[in-house]
């Protein structure tokens, strides 16, 4: 899939659907905000947009060490929604290749840095991506709240 790297992409064969790709955001898009909203209601406090991690998280909880990316159905392949466009099907086909391997090489990045990678489609309720996140963030507190020395019995011999 390196064969990307370089290539410029086609001409496109429609002005306008190419305009609109172009104005789609990259960030805090709609289901995105829908999350945060929930999580925000359920009163879970978080970052946006992790930029020093790699692949820049969506939603970061940097104590609990959660990294939340949610996908769009188009650009990550979602094997319910995800569709290949019909012109330059081809450089498509391989462009979005490219979009899924580079997902799973920055989640293995995080992974080594000990964090833990939710991947949440667009297409997804919010509070059953909110559900998801939540039960995670609580098994990482239960985690991070007990430090080895801590416990009642830390300190007896």
């Amino acid at each position: 899939m390196a064969e990307m790297k370089g290539r410029r992409p086609p001409v496109p064969l429609n002005a306008a659907v190419s305009a609109q790709m172009q104005r789609m955001p990259r960030s805090s898009t709609g289901p995105e905000i829908l999350i945060r909203k929930e999580l925000n209601r359920r009163g879970l406090r978080f970052r946006i947009g992790g930029r020093v991690l790699p692949g820049r998280p969506d939603i970061v909880f940097t104590a609990a060490r959660i990294a939340v990316f949610v996908d769009g159905c188009f650009w990550h392949s979602c094997p319910d929604h995800g569709i290949l466009p019909k012109n330059n099907r081809d450089w498509w086909r391989e462009k979005l290749a490219r979009n899924v391997e580079r997902d799973r090489e920055k989640d293995a990045q995080l992974e080594e840095m000990g964090w833990t990678v939710v991947h949440v489609w667009e297409h997804e309720p919010p509070p059953t991506a909110a559900d998801t996140i939540e039960r995670l963030w609580r098994a990482a507190r239960v985690v991070t709240t007990r430090r080895p020395g801590s416990g009642p019995s830390a300190g007896v011999v």
